[in-house]
């Protein structure tokens, strides 16, 4: 995975000039629901004379670097709370200026169907990652099965009541489908779930309701916000072609528009 995202980050490393002067803006994005989202907004942004180049990456990390080293003008796969953390943790100054559509966190069992046939001592897989990681045990509290410590970003460590005494493992985020057929349970991000062949609004045991609060924002570098290109793409990722989209392909599978 370290190798992909050097790759990556290593073809992207020719600093973009769009933001600043020419008509093409190039945006990262992780593979689902964000580039199928993003090409909705390419057609929108071209009739603005913008050419929209998508750049999908297949981690949480990549995708930031890159647009603070000024390989990317924007992009688009992370939540609110993962990049105030991750502004804290690098230093970078990197802003939020669309709120996009919400995917709601759930638990997925290929082993059990309802939570309440969770045994004591039953393995649960979470995200690694400070902000999800957290999200993850806040919906295994609000499900009842454990409790944890007030603050926002809570670990494993945190948990203060565990009855059935869960063996709580964090993971990789897109590696947690995949460890389905190994654990009793795991906490997947909505798009890691949908690339697995798994349906939220179906197949989740417990999942986020609609106030969730981690909607999915595209993010620029601070000094970008007011230009011109930046607001074109606000105006298209927040359209009325957008939200019809998601209503009509996304809400389905448990994906709602958070404008």
């Amino acid at each position: 995975m370290k190798k992909i995202a050097l790759a990556l980050l290593a073809a992207l490393i020719i600093p973009t000039a769009a933001l600043a002067a020419g008509k093409e803006i190039k945006v990262g994005v992780t593979p689902f629901p964000h580039k199928d989202i993003m090409n909705v907004v390419k057609q929108l942004v071209a009739k603005e004379g913008y050419d929209l180049k998508i750049v999908e990456f297949t981690d949480y990390v990549t995708p930031n670097t890159a647009l603070a080293e000024k390989a990317l003008d924007a992009n688009f796969f992370q939540h609110v709370p993962y990049l105030e953390n991750t502004n804290k943790e690098k230093g970078y100054d990197l802003a939020w200026v669309a709120k996009i559509h919400i995917e709601p966190l759930g638990l997925y069992s290929k082993k059990i169907k309802k939570i309440g046939e969770l045994k004591k001592g039953a393995q649960v897989a979470i995200p690694n990652d400070a902000t999800n990681c957290a999200r993850a045990l806040r919906l295994l509290e609000k499900s009842g099965l454990i409790k944890v410590k007030a603050g926002e970003l809570v670990t494993a460590k945190d948990v203060t009541e565990n009855p059935k005494n869960l063996k709580i493992r964090e993971l990789d985020a897109a590696q947690l489908p995949r460890t389905l057929q190994d654990v009793d349970a795991a906490v997947i991000n909505t798009n890691f779930a949908v690339e697995a062949g798994l349906i939220p609004a179906k197949d989740a045991i417990v999942i986020e309701g609609k106030d969730s609060p981690y909607a999915n924002v595209l993010v620029v570098r601070g000094a970008d916000k007011d230009t011109p290109a930046v607001k074109a793409l606000v105006k298209a990722a927040n359209s009325k072609e957008v939200k019809e989209y998601i209503n009509k392909n996304l809400v389905p599978k448990g994906i709602v528009a958070a404008f």
